[in-house]
């Protein structure tokens, strides 16, 4: 009897606080309103995907805990296109037709995103792409959260110039991301007067980067900046340190730390990368802290680490998203859209993310960090970087029927 009542004496807190949670739950209506994600939890991309999806449940369920939405609760479907371009159609076309989605939050490469931006177009289902990327998306049914190149790499690149040198050498991932990516990174390397010296381009499926290492070390410059991607590019930071490099020639990534590739490698590996990012999950502020504090208390011994921004943007988009719905007072997509144009922001763990009207971009704080045991050191913050490579070409005001990836020209 003893061991029970210490038992119930145990369970008796959790249960006092779960009863208004469930009380809310049960007054919430009967007719969901469907939130669908898709993001790999499979596959080369999984490594970005997780924490992503991890972070769209602690929203979803965060906002339910707390009432709803307009009264209702929120559903979210999960779909994983295991890095397969082909299921990104097809879970986006399940999303708008059979699920009938309030708001599709989806993708992670660019070309995840251009596989999902016409379909959910095409059905009039509204999209968001909560994900770094190079910049100049510009249709209204689509809003763009993450960081862009002139908000993160027009940070990243001075820094290395002036800490390291002039001369720089580009590894990049075979795709719109890294094609474009190389070209800002250029642009920037010539005005802060340093030069690139070459650029490697390697598809997503790369495993061995020994050939390249080879002629990196043969061109000898004053540092690396990689916009690498994915589980299969971490090998380029394992063979890099294996082949006694890492101490010769330094190393910067734009996008290192997005899918917590600094948990995969040593410290041997990884100490000293340098990033530029809209969050790091040290960023010392009160509502990071706070956040993460309630984070691990739902996740517990599964909490995943938030690196970078990615699975912090889709936090924040989630929220974003749940504001224009609350302004509209309806899910209706063009009422929805309209209230997220009227100027919606969150202030949060990753600051204050300001939406943009004209081009349905963010305007967001930005952190540069150094990788340190396998975790990161923020180094300098800029606070409200405006989206203005995306601004350069995209005005959803003047023109609202706008759809299409501008590829801005970056004169280099």
């Amino acid at each position: 009897m003893a061991t029970e009542r210490r038992r119930l004496l145990k369970l008796a807190p959790a249960t006092a606080l779960a009863a208004p949670v469930v009380m809310a739950r049960a007054a919430l209506g009967n007719d969901p309103i469907k939130v669908v994600g898709i993001h790999d939890t499979s596959g080369g991309l999984d490594i970005y995907g997780q924490p992503m999806v991890a972070c769209l449940d602690y929203a979803v369920a965060e906002l339910n805990e707390a009432g709803g939405l307009l009264g209702r609760p929120v559903q979210l479907i999960n779909y994983d296109p295991q890095s397969n371009i082909q299921l990104y159609t097809q879970f986006a076309t399940q999303a708008a037709t059979r699920d009938r989605a309030a708001v599709v939050h989806a993708g992670i490469t660019s070309a995840s995103r251009e596989a999902i931006r016409p379909v959910l177009r095409r059905y009039n289902t509204l999209y968001f792409y909560n994900t770094q990327y190079e910049g100049g998306v510009c249709d209204r049914n689509a809003f763009c959260t993450g960081s862009t190149p002139a908000q993160n790499v027009n940070k990243l690149v001075p820094h290395v110039l002036s800490t390291w040198g002039k001369r720089l050498y580009v590894v990049a991932a075979d795709y719109n991301y890294g094609q474009i990516t190389s070209k800002w990174i250029t642009k920037y390397a010539r005005e802060g007067g340093g030069e690139v010296l070459a650029v490697d381009f390697f598809p997503l499926d790369v495993t061995d980067f020994g050939a390249a290492i080879k002629k990196i070390q043969a061109a000898r410059p004053d540092a690396v900046v990689s916009a690498l991607v994915g589980g299969n590019h971490v090998g380029f930071y394992r063979q890099w340190a294996a082949a006694g490099l890492k101490s010769a020639i330094p190393m910067a990534s734009t996008t290192l730390g997005g899918g917590n590739e600094s948990l995969l490698l040593t410290p041997e590996e990884g100490n000293g990368i340098v990033c530029a990012f809209s969050y790091f999950q040290e960023v010392d502020t009160p509502a990071n802290k706070a956040f993460l504090q309630r984070f691990r208390a739902k996740f517990g011994a599964r909490t995943p680490y938030l690196g970078g921004e990615l699975a912090m943007r889709t936090y924040t988009g989630f929220q974003l998203w749940a504001e224009g719905v609350r302004r509209a007072r309806t899910t209706d997509r063009m009422k929805v859209i309209e209230a997220l144009e009227s100027g919606v922001s969150h202030d949060g763990p990753a600051g204050r993310t300001v939406l943009d009207p004209k081009t349905h971009h963010a305007t967001v704080d930005v952190h540069l960090a150094q990788v340190a045991d396998r975790g990161f050191k923020v180094l300098q913050t800029f606070p409200q970087q405006p989206p203005s490579d995306t601004a350069s070409v995209c005005d959803l005001a003047a023109n609202p029927g706008s759809n299409t990836q501008h590829v801005v020209d970056v004169r280099i």
